[in-house]
């Protein structure tokens, strides 16, 4: 019995690193692809930018909510509700591709997006094991690094091979032609996207879920804990902290191939696409340098450190040449690598009790994501993309000043 107990968790443990490689790959592919919805659906940059809003402000009014759903109905009908909203959304929009489905599809993908973090944590400690847990999120996290790699590079193929009159094609290849229109190719990839849903949507239902208990920093309580953290003026502080990081990893995940298309002629489809993969790659090298280097740092002098290198990259992304761009972007992302985790640990550490509801708060922040890139798209329609992404470093400079204002109860050890 405990053999077979063993076994059932090693499979939900794999599950739950699977489904950190599904939320990336459906979650940050949405910079390569904004350059072909501006040629098809013939809009400007300003309305572009309402395509990553839509699907970001899901994820920041969904965080708390969905904390307090998951209690009432546990993991697996809220796993299921997630892949289900993602399922519809993805089919939807591959059966419509207008703009205005372009919109309501990305708010019911990040809304699925949005319930799935909130589930899979707390079920990652319960099925491998509260010993493992820290392995296993790192472990996750290379997961989630691999999807946003490997997401850009899907496209380009299906860009690449469909309707291009070769012959022998795999016969799922053939089966896209059936269902994708000639002149909007890119398409394709939400059929994909349609598909590994309903894929997950079928394996969770036969699945049988452990049962999760929630510790309190897991828990999200309103009421009393939640008023008394919104008077404090520390808890709003990291809330913006986590803002300015979400908004500025999206505002130049969001913008990278549009940028390169506008001021260096590269094919958004093809090596636009490419440097955006370079850049969530880099982003996961990174992340494994940053565990070494909180080992053996302080992880607000990390902070200073990565976020003042990261404006140096992003300048030269900016405003060097296209070679320079082509490298610069993916440095950035290495050195954006570790803000995430060090800011929200900074923030959790900062306070000594109501973690689970700070969490949800925190989490809301990813709000940012939706918020910064639609401000670049409106600024870029009036002084042009490259003044505008230049916000991005009013972003990093408040990252930047977390590492200096910050008063951690508790300090991250160090030492190997």
């Amino acid at each position: 019995m405990e053999e077979k107990r063993t076994i059932k968790n090693q499979l939900i443990t794999l599950l739950v690193l699977f489904i950190f490689f599904v939320i990336s790959f459906l979650t940050n592919i949405l910079g390569p692809i904004i350059p072909a919805m501006i040629e098809s659906f013939h809009i400007n940059v300003a309305l572009a930018g309402f395509l990553p809003f839509c699907f970001f402000v899901a994820y920041g009014v969904m965080s708390i909510p969905a904390g307090l759903l998951v209690e009432r109905y546990r993991e697996k009908k809220m796993m299921l509700l997630a892949f289900l909203l993602a399922f519809v959304g993805a089919l939807a929009f591959a059966c419509m591709p207008t703009f205005g489905m372009g919109l309501i599809s990305l708010f019911a993908i990040g809304c699925g997006m949005a319930i799935l973090q909130v589930v899979i944590n707390p079920l990652l400690r319960t099925a491998g094991g509260e010993a493992h847990f820290a392995f296993n999120s790192v472990l996750a996290q290379l997961f989630f690094g691999l999807a946003s790699f490997l997401s850009p590079q899907v496209y380009s193929y299906l860009v690449q091979h469909l309707h291009r009159g070769a012959t022998n094609k795999m016969a799922w290849l053939t089966l896209l032609e059936q269902v994708v229109p000639p002149a909007l190719t890119w398409v394709s990839l939400y059929w994909v996207f349609a598909v590994i849903c309903l894929l997950m949507l079928l394996l969770l239902f036969w699945l049988k879920m452990p049962k999760v208990e929630l510790q309190e920093e897991e828990k999200i309580n309103l009421g009393t804990p939640l008023s008394a953290l919104l008077k404090r003026k520390m808890v709003w502080l990291f809330f913006f902290g986590i803002f300015a990081y979400v908004g500025t990893e999206q505002g130049i995940a969001t913008w990278i191939s549009t940028f390169l298309a506008t001021y260096h002629g590269i094919d958004p489809e093809t090596t636009g696409a490419t440097v955006n993969a370079y850049f969530w790659g880099m982003m996961t090298v990174g992340c494994v340098l940053g565990l070494i280097l909180l080992r053996l740092m302080d992880s607000k002098a990390v902070l200073i450190v990565f976020t003042i290198a990261a404006m140096i990259s992003l300048g030269t992304a900016l405003f060097g040449n296209m070679n320079l761009a082509y490298y610069a972007f993916p440095v950035t992302g290495f050195f954006l690598s570790v803000m995430y985790s060090v800011i929200f640990s900074l923030a959790l550490n900062s306070i000594d009790n109501y973690h689970g509801t700070f969490s949800g708060i925190l989490c809301s922040g990813i709000i940012g994501g939706a918020v910064v890139p639609l401000i670049i798209g409106s600024l870029g329609e009036k002084i042009g993309l490259r003044f505008s992404l230049l916000c991005l470093f009013g972003t990093l400079s408040y990252i930047l000043s977390i590492g200096f204002w910050a008063k951690p109860l508790i300090k991250n050890v160090r030492g190997l």
